[in-house]
């Protein structure tokens, strides 16, 4: 664990969420895991900014929830992967987080409820992300999207898929993205990382839990997925051409070294990149932000830094 203990709000709201939704459901059946993770996440969500519109469309057969600030010209566009580790979540779960940056940064959040795994495993995310892209850059001006400002998002497992996106865009010559916002992402396969090792029982996410959620999502060890740096953005040799990116990370969470590491990386190869460190929180700390004032001061760097590379193509600061 962290030097700094967990924030006593954040704390007492992931006990209270965690009773419903426990650790040990990792070894439910599927549609109870599911439907217990959205039941959960509805019970405590927010409500939405009152200004927005809200919509559930359908983006190349990708099912989507638009979050639209009222105004007559182009947004800037996000396209945003929830976490869950690939396996759970829905725009259920996400819908007041996804509601808040779209008020906040002054976007158009598009939420894909892509396919999930075990049943459909790497690479269904890519290709559902793709099609959703493609969807918004050729029929988002009616949604009142800028096509060409468009930004990947993503928390935990919607961290790898905004990676993965952006590297699938640079392999097929594609418009690459204007930036990224990782936030506290899966961008690795090794759970023997000190984090891992430090926060295998931590709050909010354990080490056991996400070693079942990295197998369904990329297969059988030793598969091509395991090797593939789409899906495993940290194996990636070549960060060049990637979009400038936003990395928040938790001391408390297994996969803080995850993110760390693609910071150095991100360094390393020259690419504009920005890291936020949060000492007294874990895995999922959007979720306790209005609980927890160090979580919704995460929230709002989230928020400014989504609307600073959708709006001006930079990193905040």
């Amino acid at each position: 664990m962290s030097e700094t203990p967990v924030d006593p709000g954040m704390l007492t709201f992931y006990k209270a969420l965690s009773a419903q939704s426990p650790p040990e459901s990792a070894h439910w059946p599927l549609p109870r895991q599911r439907k217990a993770w959205d039941d959960v996440c509805r019970q405590f969500r927010a409500p939405r900014p009152e200004r927005l519109i809200v919509e559930d469309l359908d983006a190349n057969g990708v099912p989507v929830r638009v979050f639209r600030p009222p105004g007559n010209d182009p947004k800037p566009g996000v396209i945003y992967g929830h976490g869950g580790g690939w396996v759970v979540g829905s725009p259920e779960t996400h819908d007041d987080m996804c509601a808040e940056m779209a008020d906040q940064a002054d976007v158009v959040v598009v939420l894909m409820d892509y396919r999930l795994a075990p049943e459909h495993p790497y690479p269904a995310q890519l290709e559902d992300s793709l099609a959703a892209l493609e969807w918004m850059r050729s029929s988002g001006r009616a949604m009142g999207i800028d096509p060409t400002h468009i930004v990947g998002a993503g928390d935990s497992a919607g961290g790898q898929m905004t990676v993965g996106l952006a590297l699938a865009l640079r392999e097929k010559g594609l418009p690459q993205l204007r930036g990224m916002v990782l936030i506290y992402p899966v961008l690795g396969a090794d759970t023997e990382t000190a984090s891992y090792l430090r926060n295998a029982h931590a709050p909010c996410l354990t080490r056991e839990e996400m070693i079942f959620y990295l197998d369904s999502f990329l297969g059988p060890r030793g598969g091509a997925s395991w090797h593939d740096p789409k899906a495993v953005p940290n194996l990636a040799r070549d960060l060049s051409r990637l979009p400038p990116a936003y990395i928040t990370v938790a001391a408390h969470d297994p996969l803080c070294d995850d993110g760390l590491i693609f910071y150095e990386k991100m360094k390393a190869a020259g690419i504009p990149v920005a890291l936020r460190r949060e000492p007294a929180l874990a895995h999922s700390y959007m979720r306790a932000r209005h609980v927890s004032a160090p979580a919704m001061a995460g929230f709002k760097a989230i928020a400014e830094a989504t609307r600073t590379l959708a709006h001006e193509g930079r990193l905040p600061g």
